[in-house]
């Protein structure tokens, strides 16, 4: 039951009861729900700024631990990232090099996943980004490590077969000191004799006696012989696989025939005068991969390191070639 007001009415000196009318009672009613409301409101606001719910702060700390996993995982993709880069370093620059093989690409080694909706199924949440970027440096990592453990296949083919490379590749010279007179023109441009022009000679022009032995640099197989009156007049040709092969020239007698087996330190022919020479002597080559190379860095097996450094300093000089 509702309480009765008086007033004191200063005029009768007396108590009078306050009586509202019905449009005062209904502005109180509303005065009174709309200040109830905006302190609900003030309360809810109050309680979701600055207080949080048993569930929001499991919420909260599920999402730093996520965070915290996350960087843990970047980080330790980072460092297999480091490990494989350091492991191709040493396949490239070590084993492949003890190997006479050739490095791989980078194009090769960083070759990623392809595949334009590869990560479309990663987009559309409030952390793709983290998601997608995440999934490639897996996907490269994954991409790298299969190109690696793939050369360490080949590695180990090598490694197998390295003691048929070390009898196949050149490492001999093909005429017996004994019998040399001279290494009378190396690698690089030199004076053609006939035309008196600067060219590119190709090889080392050992100069010998005409019937002089020419042996064999490597072991492999005679890809191919042939006799001219013109150029590099009666050649021989050997394949030594690993991608070597060894080339003779103005020889006087082959002794050897296409498709022939032959050994390191066989003989193959005689030192003679045929084709475009102008006196007794051995041209020859090496080529690595279908190209040229200095002969003089496989004489390894024959020379001392005092003898390879004057014969290293020998190759420097310009002079004329016999051929």
């Amino acid at each position: 039951m509702a309480k009765t007001k008086y007033i004191f009415n200063s005029k009768t000196l007396a108590y009078e009861e306050v009586r509202k009318s019905g449009g005062q009672k209904i502005a109180n009613t509303f005065l009174f729900l709309i200040t109830a409301f905006a302190f609900s409101v003030g309360l809810t606001v109050l309680g979701y700024f600055f207080t949080q719910t048993p569930r929001e702060r499991m919420q909260k700390a599920e999402l730093e631990q996520v965070k915290l996993q996350y960087s843990i995982m970047n980080s330790r993709l980072d460092k297999l990232q480091k490990l494989i880069n350091e492991m191709s370093d040493r396949d490239d620059n070590i084993y492949r090099i003890i190997f006479e093989a050739e490095p791989i690409p980078k194009s090769i080694r960083k070759a990623g996943y392809g595949g334009v909706d590869r990560y479309e199924q990663l987009e559309g949440y409030s952390n793709s980004e983290l998601l997608i970027n995440t999934a490639k440096k897996l996907d490269n990592l994954a991409s790298q490590m299969y190109v690696q453990s793939k050369s360490f296949d080949d590695v180990y083919e090598m490694a197998r077969n390295k003691e048929l490379m070390l009898a196949s590749i050149p490492a001999i010279q093909p005429v017996n000191n004994a019998d040399l007179k001279r290494l009378s023109s190396f690698y690089g441009y030199r004076i053609d004799p006939i035309y008196k022009i600067n060219k590119f000679h190709a090889g080392v022009d050992f100069s010998a006696p005409r019937g002089t032995p020419i042996y064999a640099s490597g072991s492999g197989k005679i890809v191919k012989t042939s006799k001219g009156s013109r150029g590099y007049g009666n050649t021989v040709l050997i394949d030594h696989g690993f991608g070597y092969q060894t080339f003779y020239a103005h020889i006087q007698n082959i002794k050897v025939k296409a498709g022939e087996e032959i050994k390191r330190g066989q003989i193959i022919g005689t030192v003679g005068n045929t084709g475009k020479s102008t006196a007794p002597h051995l041209h020859y080559e090496v080529r690595k991969n279908g190209h040229t190379v200095n002969p003089i860095y496989y004489f390894f097996n024959d020379l001392s390191p005092a003898e390879f450094g004057l014969v290293l300093e020998q190759s420097t000089y310009s002079n004329q070639t016999l051929d």
